[in-house]
């Protein structure tokens, strides 16, 4: 589940699951999510940020979703120790995995609501907004052979560069739909096949890692 506090498209806006009035501190003046991390990061209090964690993963519950594990749209989670160790606390009370990585410098307040049962990854590989178009396919296959013993989470964001999608991201280049359409046909290219047969990198399921926690 994409556990999401924020909402930063520009014409494509979206409320909490919650009831406005009890999480108020993660709304903006129109009602709805604040646009960024950071005015996360300064308003949401975190009673009312693990209020709407919980709604989310109870609606997907409501509607027969079994999630396999959680992670954080935009890291917002991450915005304050306090929000992370709400993220964590629903995570145990459902016995979900989520995503956490030990970054240098989050400090300890961070860190000290883990288990040694949860799973840390050991690195992330993100395309970064400063990333040139004309060298996507290079920066994802370079990626794959520098990887290191450990484990790794992939993140990519797949969609396709149509009218539709277009419309939602707006003035929204980085992440938006041109960028969206290529990784799409860089996951599914031949090419990335092969950069992970030719590495011997071993593919695994949230579903996998869920086992580790239950």
């Amino acid at each position: 589940m994409h556990l999401t506090l924020t909402s930063e498209w520009k014409t494509y806006r979206w409320g909490p699951v919650a009831s406005a009035n009890s999480v108020a501190s993660l709304l903006d003046q129109a009602g709805t999510l604040w646009a960024d991390t950071p005015q996360v990061g300064q308003h949401a209090k975190p009673d009312e940020a693990e209020r709407e964690i919980r709604a989310q993963v109870d609606r997907a519950l409501a509607l027969g979703i079994r999630p396999t594990h959680l992670d954080t749209h935009m890291g917002s989670v991450l915005a304050a120790p306090e929000l992370f160790a709400a993220y964590v606390k629903i995570a145990h009370e459902y016995h979900l995995p989520f995503l956490a990585i030990r970054i240098p410098g989050l400090g300890e307040k961070f860190l000290s609501v883990l288990t040694e049962k949860d799973v840390v990854l050991d690195s992330i590989v993100i395309a970064g907004d400063k990333q040139p178009a004309d060298q996507w396919k290079d920066f994802y296959l370079n990626a794959i052979k520098g990887l290191k013993p450990g484990l790794t989470e992939m993140i990519v964001h797949l969609g396709h560069d149509d009218a539709e999608l277009q419309a939602i991201t707006v003035d929204h280049p980085d992440y938006g739909s041109a960028w969206r359409q290529r990784d799409y046909d860089l996951v599914t290219s031949p090419e990335f096949k092969g950069a992970l047969r030719d590495n011997n990198i071993v593919l695994i399921k949230w579903k996998d890692l869920q086992k580790l926690v239950n």
